[in-house]
């Protein structure tokens, strides 16, 4: 990604999220005193639901803070992995404050007493206001998304699976799962409204749980891969292994690796079997060529570490191999 897009989409994903902190606030409130009224399990539910959203927009905010932090003695790399930290806290929170609460609300009314259900129209109103805000914040979360997964030439699904961003990727996810989720308590409030059973009020509330549950758990799991260590974007590895292979001064690459050390940050180190007739000096000036030339054409290499290395060495291709399978190297 280019430097100023890089900018720009740090920007934009610090609008996402205020814009979504704000909507859930107030959508927050508006639940919470229709759920209060009605009596609804399912309202009290996506109140919750919008209360741990407020929370996961205030973490991400944080991460977005943190991670911008330039590097220093004790963190050379730089603070680029707090964000995907903070990320993962909002993933927690979104199961702990929605979902463990929905599940309580649901099998609380599927199998206590009947309740009874009061103003409904309250509930009615207040969800389509809810959808209706909740709408706005979804349409920037999907502009962003569609902005980015143009400028890298992908399909949605293909961009949201490889962006190393967690936070717009967080919201679009909490949108998403809000407005789903709005639909399942309409659902609840008026199957109980039209039939008077409180049961349906409580199916809606289990489903809200589930539905909670499964987003935190994704977005659980993009942000442990980050935090381990995942591997650059294909496309990018592809690019530098290709960029690499055509300098002349380089035989064989015998190995590249690479790691998201923050958002459209990559930190690599290419194993190069050079020229054996190079000197010392010819040696050190190619690689300075080639560290500019890398980091001219793809400004998100953080840092670059160029190794020479024989390519017949067997302990090293043995752990090539073990790695990446046979890729004739």
């Amino acid at each position: 990604m280019p430097q100023g897009s890089a900018k720009s989409g740090g920007g934009e994903s610090t609008l996402t999220v205020l814009l979504a902190l704000a909507v859930n606030l107030a959508i927050a409130i508006m639940k919470a005193i229709a759920g209060v009224i009605t009596g609804s399990a399912a309202m009290m539910s996506e109140a919750a639901h919008s209360v741990a959203d407020t929370f996961t927009e205030a973490l991400l905010l944080t991460a977005l803070r943190r991670s911008e932090r330039p590097a220093d003695r004790r963190h050379p790399f730089g603070y680029g992995k707090e964000r995907y930290f903070w990320s993962l806290l909002a993933a927690v929170s979104i199961f702990v404050s929605g979902a463990v609460f929905a599940f309580y609300e649901g099998f609380r009314t599927v199998l206590g007493e009947p309740e009874e259900q009061a103003s409904p129209v309250v509930g009615y109103v207040v969800l389509a206001i809810a959808f209706a805000l909740e709408s706005v914040s979804w349409t920037q979360a999907v502009r962003q998304v569609r902005r980015g997964a143009r400028e890298e030439d992908r399909s949605v699904p293909e961009f949201l699976r490889v962006s190393d961003d967690p936070t717009v990727k967080t919201v679009f996810m909490e949108d998403s799962a809000a407005l789903v989720g709005l639909l399942l308590a309409f659902g609840g409030l008026g199957l109980h409204h039209l039939t008077g059973s409180s049961v349906w009020d409580g199916v809606a509330s289990i489903l809200i749980g589930a539905l909670l549950a499964v987003a935190a758990y994704t977005l659980a799991s993009t942000n442990r891969g980050l935090l381990i260590g995942r591997q650059a974007d294909p496309q990018l590895v592809r690019a530098v292994w290709a960029e690499l292979r055509d300098v002349p001064e380089v035989e064989q690459v015998v190995d590249l690796l690479t790691m998201a050390v923050g958002t459209d940050r990559v930190l690599l180190c290419a194993r190069l079997d050079f020229d054996d007739s190079l000197g010392a000096a010819e040696l050190e000036r190619a690689c300075v060529r080639i560290d500019a030339a890398l980091r001219e054409a793809h400004p998100e290499l953080d840092e670059v570490f160029l190794e020479p290395v024989p390519r017949t060495d067997p302990e090293l291709r043995a752990r090539v191999l073990a790695r990446y399978g046979d890729l004739r190297l």
